[in-house]
């Protein structure tokens, strides 16, 4: 146990990210009261000094310290018992450990940041550049037109001359998508000087009281799907055992 905790309490002081596979209990005290009983479980200290504590099973922590939290790490009775807090945020948490399987420890850098894919500026862009997609006639002018209550998502005309704003949401359109879609129609028409201005919620669903409210105000519905560039999945995907 001694040299486990001198490992840990190394990599902490270098501000490396520390996983220990071990049997412990848990105490904690702050946001609740709580106790987990002995069990083994994966720990890891992040460079930040936040602390993960996770069973062998499932995706989410079942107890975690925020960044900026204190460590220390003492041997005692056969037990290595790490103690963290974090007085800013009135925290505590007591691991002990019974049994340690495994310490790895190394200094990881990432200073990238996720890009999601499918967005509703996604969305905007496979219709500006797929103009059908909203209607045979549809033309597009610009992507993000800027007005006084927002970005319109997508503008242009059509055959008629009439003005169209297309108003994009990647999940399905609610009360709020139209009433948004209709603050810009509304804006466009005394900004243009014109009574032709159209509207259209492109989504791919829309609840039954949007459905009516847009059509109550003249808008249309068009169902489209966000790009999904990296997806996977395929409903005629054999699975690995049928190989």
């Amino acid at each position: 146990m001694d040299s486990y905790a001198v490992k840990i309490r190394e990599a902490i002081n270098r501000n490396e990210t520390v996983v220990i596979g071990c049997e412990c209990e848990v105490e904690y005290s702050g946001r609740a009261e709580a106790f987990l009983a002995k069990g083994e479980r994966l720990i890891i200290i992040k460079a930040d000094n936040a602390l993960l504590v996770h069973q062998p099973e499932g995706n989410n922590p079942i107890n975690y310290m925020k960044p900026d939290t204190k460590h220390s790490i003492k041997v005692n009775e056969g037990f290595m018992i790490l103690k963290s807090q974090n007085l800013t945020l009135k925290e505590y948490l007591d691991i002990k450990m019974s049994k340690v399987h495994f310490v790895q420890s190394h200094q990881l850098k990432d200073g990238q940041k996720i890009q999601v894919v499918g967005t509703e500026k996604d969305m905007s862009e496979m219709i500006y550049n797929n103009p059908s997609i909203v209607s045979d006639d549809f033309k597009p002018i610009s992507m993000e037109e800027q007005t006084k209550y927002g970005f319109i998502d997508v503008f242009g005309h059509d055959a008629e001359g009439n003005l169209v704003i297309v108003e994009c949401k990647r999940y399905c359109a609610d009360l709020s998508a139209v009433t948004q879609l209709r603050r810009y129609v509304e804006k466009m028409k005394k900004v243009k000087g014109t009574e032709n201005v159209l509207g259209v919620i492109a989504s791919p669903k829309i609840t039954s009281n949007a459905q009516q409210m847009a059509e109550d105000w003249g808008f249309n519905f068009v169902s489209v799907e966000p790009p999904k560039y990296k997806e996977r999945y395929n409903k005629d995907q054999k699975t690995l055992d049928k190989f």
